[in-house]
This record gives structure tokens, sequence and C-alpha cells, in this order.
């Protein structure tokens, strides 16, 4: 059972959010107590009731915060928390599942617009002070979306909203989700996660934002890539394992798809002697789709309504986990 609201302690530790400064705001007079650093962390676990956090998660924190009976997660993935030690300390786990998906959801458009209206390429002439003039080559023409097709790998509230954005620009809409009969979504389409290979080739752009599983890792590879069509996109906004790193080098090197748009990779930051780095045809973005001067107060709309359920003796948790 939590403390009630009078006694109670919240802790917050990311090396960045400002959720302790956020809460304040909304004066609800609930102590809280925020780490931006690891030892920062390890100082405050003795004193607080509940923990949200993102980054600094180890499975030794129940050890170190005997009082701790709740866990909201900043982040909407929660692997690294091992279930069965938060139970055996009596622990509950909440994730923040939908607190990013309108970012998610408008970065993967705007990577999709991004490598249609070739803006990379635009800013990189802006500081060359070029001013490239109009293309006779349809290969090196900017292009629109609309009436290209769009294959959605992922069909949560990110996969959700990205797909009824896509359908606002006029495009065709293929969704790809392991249970296809948990709904279309909007999409003129939805398919099974084992149907991807026969559907490749139909899409000008594949976007990814799916959850990272058995099912999903390796999920692009040599042989996935290579039923892309030439001249399409692939578009990760999921996480850096879905796709198979070294083949998807291969295949832009070798020009069989046209270009990639990476918010992910395999390993973060990206190392210096990557390939992705200097490939004409990428355009990276620093693992930043999910960033928005929303985020801390979209985590504490879904932290204060838990606790409050949990006042109320309440069992279920929004995006329960534990």
């Amino acid at each position: 059972m939590l403390p009630p609201r009078e006694t109670i302690t919240i802790g917050f530790a990311h090396v960045a959010y400002n959720c302790q400064e956020r809460l304040a705001l909304r004066g609800t007079g609930l102590r809280s107590m925020q780490a931006r650093t690891r030892d920062e962390l390890d100082a405050m676990l003795p004193q607080i009731d509940v923990l949200s956090l993102s980054g600094m998660w180890r499975n030794d924190i129940p050890a170190m915060a005997p009082k701790l009976r709740f866990v909201q997660s900043m982040s909407a993935g929660t692997d690294q928390y091992d279930r069965a030690v938060l139970k055996a300390a009596g622990i509950r786990l909440a994730s923040a599942a939908g607190v990013n998906a309108n970012a998610v959801s408008e970065h993967a458009i705007s990577l999709m617009l991004a490598m249609t209206r070739r803006l990379p390429e635009a800013r990189d002439n802006q500081h060359k002070k070029i001013w490239r003039g109009m293309m006779s080559d349809f290969s090196r023409r900017e292009d629109e979306l609309a009436k290209k097709t769009l294959l959605v790998v992922g069909m949560g509230r990110i996969g959700s909203r990205l797909i009824r954005i896509a359908k606002a620009f006029d495009m065709h809409v293929i969704g790809v989700r392991a249970n296809p009969g948990a709904g279309a979504e909007g999409a003129d389409e939805v398919h099974a996660t084992s149907a991807l290979p026969a559907l490749l080739p139909r899409a000008d752009f594949v976007v990814l934002v799916c959850p990272l599983t058995a099912e999903t890792t390796g999920l692009m590879n040599a042989t996935t890539l290579g039923a892309m069509k030439p001249d399409a996109y692939l578009v990760n906004c999921a996480r850096g394992k879905v796709c198979d790193e070294p083949a998807l080098i291969a295949a832009l090197a070798a020009g069989r798809i046209k270009g990639a748009a990476l918010d992910v990779t395999v390993e973060e930051p990206l190392p210096a002697d990557s390939a992705l780095w200097s490939l004409p045809n990428v355009f990276i973005t620093p693992h930043t789709a999910g960033e928005t001067c929303a985020y801390e107060d979209n985590v504490i709309d879904i932290l204060l309504e838990n606790l409050e359920r949990q006042w109320r003796g309440e069992t279920a948790l929004v995006n329960q986990i534990v």
C-alpha cells in the first residue's frame, strides 16, 4: 500500500527531464525529489515511496529502497525491469506507453517528408552556399507523398496515429501488426507480421514503429530489404535491432533501396566509424523522435492517475506491467 498523499515522497530520476519542476507547477502539494545522476539517485533511494525514471534503473534498486512501492517508468519500454525482482519486493510497475505517440508519429512523417523533399541535401547545399537548379533527372528531383504506398510496421498508439496522418496526405496505407484482428486503425489494409515479405514490394515507404520483441528483432534483414523496391525508403523510429544494420548498410551502399531515415541504431550513440554517417542516402536523427516539450507533463498525467487509483484501493493501473 502507498502511504497517504500527506507523507508520500516521489523520486524522479533522469539526466535531462524536469519532472519535479513540472509537478510543482500543478500545486499538488506532493513531496518530490530529483536526481540527475546515479549517485544522486542512490542517495535518495532510502527516502522514496514512488520512483519515476528512465535510463537509470538497476535491478538492485529495490534492495536499496525499502519504502519503494510503485515505479512509474518514464519510457514506454520496460525491458530493463526484472518483473520477478519487482514482484518479490511488492513493487508495482507501469509504463509510459503513449506519452510520445504524437511526437514519434509526427517525427516519422517528418522523416518521410525530409527524404521526399530532399531536405538534408538542401541543408547541405545551404552550408555550401549552393543554389541548386531545377532537375530534369527524376531520380534527383523532389517528390510528393500523395498516391504513394506506406507500409506501417506496428499499429500501437504511434502506428495508429501515423496511419491517420498519412491518410491526410492522400497515401495508400498498409498496416502490419502481430494480431490483424485487433483492427485496421484507419489503414486501407491490415495484415499479420508474417505477411511482410509479400507486402514489401508494394511499398514506397516502410516505416518501423513496432516494439522490439523476439518476432521483430532483425525483421528487416538481407531478405526483407531485398524485397523492397529500389526506389523505396526505410524509416526506423522503432529500435535499432529491428533492422539488421550490416544488411541495411550493404543495401544502401549498393543502391538496392533509395534511402533510409533512421532515428535509432543498434549501438547508441552511433559509433564514429559507422558507415551510416557518410552514406549519402541516409538521414540520421539521434533517437529524438520521442522528444517533446510535453513529455514531462504527459508522464505526470499517468503518474498522478496511477497514484489516485492506488489511494482509492483500485488494483488496475494505467499501462500496468506488474
